[in-house]
């Protein structure tokens, strides 16, 4: 099968389960599991790192699915599923977090960034986090694609060097002084636009 009629394949298997929410059809839900299960799954364990967390987050994702659509008519779905886990995952670890301090990826991961963007009350009282974020999407987008894998993999999805190492068939020293490149990239993009001095 061609590679344009396996996406068109999957864009009809989407739209059908789009349909399934919008007409409130509980089939929707296992639908969603049964494509998506294991993809949001893999996200929210890269966070969270605790199975049983990880499943409760899947779970609430295709509730707050339920509450999304209608009227929200998702462009690609499975970029939706991600972003509500995603997000269901964060929350999830700052309240785990706030009952006990700790180490983790994730922790790794915001500390990696903290270099390119001031903390979150200093963000928060110069900018609107929704146009950071914009910023942010704009210095991506201006990656190549290599690059933009690796910042994705790691500051979108948490996962650890030693995986994007694996999955890019690199040393994870590449990776490490890869990042490490792009986040310097991104600390004077930000600072280009207005967000901080250098």
């Amino acid at each position: 099968m061609k590679d344009s009629k396996i996406v068109e394949l999957c864009k009809s298997k989407d739209a059908q389960i789009i349909e399934l929410y919008w007409n409130r059809d509980e089939n929707a839900i296992s639908a969603s599991m049964e494509r998506y299960g294991a993809y949001c799954f893999s996200i929210a364990n890269g966070i969270l790192d605790n199975a049983q967390d990880s499943e409760e987050c899947v779970n609430d994702t295709w509730l707050r699915a339920w509450s999304a659509i209608p009227p929200t008519r998702p462009a690609v779905l499975k970029v939706f599923f991600a972003k509500i886990t995603r997000h269901l995952s964060f929350d999830r670890y700052k309240a785990r977090k706030s009952l006990k301090r700790g180490g983790g990826n994730v922790r790794l991961v915001l500390d990696e960034l903290a270099e390119c963007i001031a903390d979150e009350t200093d963000v928060e009282g110069q900018v609107n986090a929704k146009e950071l974020g914009m910023a942010i999407n704009q210095f991506v987008a201006s990656l190549p694609e290599r690059e933009q894998h690796l910042f994705v993999r790691r500051y979108f999805f948490s996962e650890p060097i030693k995986m994007i190492a694996e999955r890019y068939e690199m040393n994870e020293n590449s990776v490490n002084v890869a990042l490490s490149r792009i986040r310097k990239r991104l600390r004077s993009h930000l600072s280009r636009e207005g967000y901080f001095d250098e």
